[in-house]
């Protein structure tokens, strides 16, 4: 199941933010911006940005957090969030030997589901190592034709072979990454992925690194989590109709951060 780790953050964030909005609001040069600026009156900063709803200065504030355990289905709907930085486990250079999967709650609820589920799982790790096996075979005949070295051309025929063997791998397939977020885009990760009505293993990151962010700013996201937390459900039809459900949940995150 998916493991979150805060790796870095901005240091003394919510200062920062605050220093930034002391810029917008007041005559003060740069030099003087942190002067006086005490975690109250930092906290203050913050609190009057939300009301506001000024966020561009709490994009000076970035988050990295370390991501594991997580699938290739997962992969494909983080990374449409665009204002971020992400570094992914390569399967061009990494060999899936042995690939490592993630199994659906559902699916492992139900016996047969999970012998089918784990059956084809098996079956593509069969169909990967003979496709590994046959690209390189010709890979490595051409290169050494070539001239190449022994050693150079296994090197350079195994990096073709998994290349292409891959795209029999499954979106259960499990991964890794870094990701970075300025705290605006966070914010808005989380009103998105928060939500009930997303997918189960990017709602369970996304609430693993909403409450390791609580710890360190607690301000900035005093709001934060779905849509609902802070406003009214935007779904119309397809709401889920447990906001107030919803409120006290991301509440108690808050207290317990």
């Amino acid at each position: 199941m998916p493991k979150v780790t805060l790796l870095a953050h901005t240091p003394d964030p919510e200062r920062t933010v605050a220093a930034a909005a002391k810029l917008c609001y007041s005559s003060s040069g740069v030099e003087e911006l942190l002067d006086g600026l005490t975690d109250e009156k930092a906290a203050s900063f913050v609190e009057m940005l939300s009301s506001l709803g000024h966020e561009s200065p709490v994009e000076h504030v970035s988050f990295t957090f370390g991501i594991e355990g997580v699938s290739r289905a997962l992969l494909a709907q983080i990374t449409r969030h665009r204002i971020a930085s992400y570094s992914v486990k390569s399967q061009r250079y990494v060999t899936e030997g042995c690939f490592e999967y993630v199994t659906p709650p559902e699916i492992a609820d139900i016996p047969e589901a999970l012998e089918l589920f784990e059956e084809t799982m098996r079956a593509d790790q069969a169909a990967y190592d003979k496709l590994t096996e046959l690209l390189f075979t010709k890979h490595n005949a051409k290169l050494l034709s070539e001239g190449k070295d022994e050693k150079t051309a296994a090197r350079m025929a195994e990096k073709m072979a998994i290349e292409d063997a891959r795209f029999v791998l499954p979106n259960a397939c499990e991964t890794k990454m870094v990701v970075t977020m300025n705290t605006r885009s966070l914010l808005n990760f989380f009103r998105h992925r928060c939500c009930t009505r997303a997918q189960w293993e990017i709602r369970d990151v996304a609430n693993q690194m909403l409450s390791l962010v609580l710890k360190v700013a607690p301000n900035l996201f005093k709001k934060a989590g779905p849509s609902c937390v802070a406003g009214a459900c935007p779904e119309g039809k397809m709401t889920c109709g447990k906001a107030a459900e919803m409120r006290k949940m991301y509440e108690e995150m808050r207290n317990n951060g």
